[in-house]
């Protein structure tokens, strides 16, 4: 990983996050610019695809190619079925306000899983900052609170077989911890205790992560302020690291695989840069589509 190849897509004026593919093009998020960008791999060409987005922050598609969006200004997770076609599925828990949903992960049964942390400690009536799943039956949906120990929870994704929720936990303090956990997901939807699998120390945690096809973890974490850098983490399911890969750009927010064969990495900053990696030696593990 030391030695890969970093391609400059785009330079923003802001951070941007949530990078998905859908088979031809990759979307991915400017967050307070209020804009999704589409992304040509064939020619590189970035057009807008979506304004007025909310914030829009993490994105992921379920396993039948339904895009779902953090809109974090908004306080909601939305269905985006075009750039102007968009469905609330969730703004609220016990009738109090979301603090800005963050990222977010859909499992085999289409529940939307996701992290609702008050980055920047904004004026909020919701007094925790948790991890919540969506269910919908029927066209409607539920929105059930599956963490009471997360501190401020970021990234999150599953394991291969979902038998487990992989959980950035990324509190701001400066004696607080930044952690990489599992939680074993029940049978019933809830989630068990957790287990920390790396502990990041004092410096800057993982924003987002992706699976690798043999079910690793590619992360992006650290930055320049504080720890060993910012760069790319291959973990292990176990948490041991496998590998890591410096960024060109500080302070990355997320990742994605794309293009023929998933084994192109594309990377997203807190900086605004976009970046491609090609040839990197992993393959993505292959969700949608």
């Amino acid at each position: 990983m030391s030695d890969w190849t970093w391609e400059l897509i785009k330079a923003h004026d802001s951070l941007t996050e949530g990078p998905v593919w859908d088979g031809t093009a990759l979307f991915y998020n400017e967050c307070f610019a209020n804009t999704t960008y589409r992304i040509n791999p064939d020619s590189n060409e970035v057009e807008v695809w979506r304004t007025d987005t909310g914030a829009a922050n993490g994105a992921n598609f379920s396993r039948d190619g339904r895009l779902f969006n953090c809109e974090g200004a908004a306080k909601r997770m939305t269905e985006v079925h075009g750039p102007d076609d968009v469905t609330i599925i969730a703004t609220e828990h016990d009738g109090v306000p979301f603090n800005a949903p963050n990222d977010v992960a859909i499992d085999n049964a289409g529940r939307v899983w996701f992290t609702d942390p008050n980055y920047g400690e904004r004026p909020t009536e919701m007094d925790n900052e948790s991890v919540y799943r969506a269910d919908e039956v029927n066209g409607s949906w539920t929105t059930t609170r599956v963490t009471f120990d997360t501190t401020r929870p970021n990234g999150l994704i599953f394991s291969a077989d979902e038998l487990l929720l992989y959980v950035a936990d990324t509190p701001n303090g400066p004696m607080e911890h930044n952690q990489l956990r599992s939680y074993p997901v029940n049978s019933d939807g809830s989630l068990g205790d957790h287990t920390v699998l790396h502990d990041f120390g004092v410096g800057r945690g993982i924003d987002g992560m992706c699976l690798t096809a043999d079910g690793n973890i590619l992360a992006t974490a650290g930055s320049e302020t504080a720890g060993p850098g910012a760069m790319l983490y291959l973990f292990a399911p176990s948490g041991r690291v496998l590998s890591t890969a410096p960024t060109p750009a500080d302070s990355p927010t997320n990742c994605a695989f794309a293009e023929e064969g998933l084994n192109v990495i594309y990377v997203t900053f807190a900086t605004g840069h976009v970046y491609r990696v090609p040839g990197s030696g992993l393959s993505g593990l292959r969700l949608y589509p």
